[in-house]
């Protein structure tokens, strides 16, 4: 009896990887071994980069809301402390939107803190 070959998952697993590969350069995109290497590395830095996306939109926020905080006189450090002691739970993420969108209503906020 022949040996039984499931070709069909095989060229479906092939054509899985060389899909995600598709726009690589050379033999990048059309040889197998290479390009199965290739893609695994580039899903590790996939996942990597999720994680720094979430830290450098934290970095932008805070640099946002210290600038527009320097322009009214006060620090960054110190208008999130007076925030967190009145009470006011607002992100960074909305604080800074405020920042940049609505200069007065960020400097009413400054001045409710103050």
């Amino acid at each position: 009896m022949p040996r039984s070959v499931n070709s069909a998952a095989s060229k479906a697993r092939r054509k899985k990887i060389l899909k995600q590969a598709k726009g690589f350069y050379g033999k990048r995109k059309n040889v197998l071994t290479v390009a199965k290497n290739v893609v695994e590395k580039g899903m590790t830095y996939m996942f990597v980069g999720r994680k720094l996306k979430k830290r450098n939109y934290r970095q932008l926020w805070i640099a946002r809301i210290n600038a527009a905080c320097r322009e009214e006189g006060i620090t960054y450090s110190e208008f999130i402390n007076k925030l967190q002691k009145k009470g006011i739970e607002l992100d960074r993420k909305v604080l800074a939107d405020l920042a940049m969108n609505n200069p007065e209503t960020f400097k009413g906020l400054i001045a409710q803190v103050k």
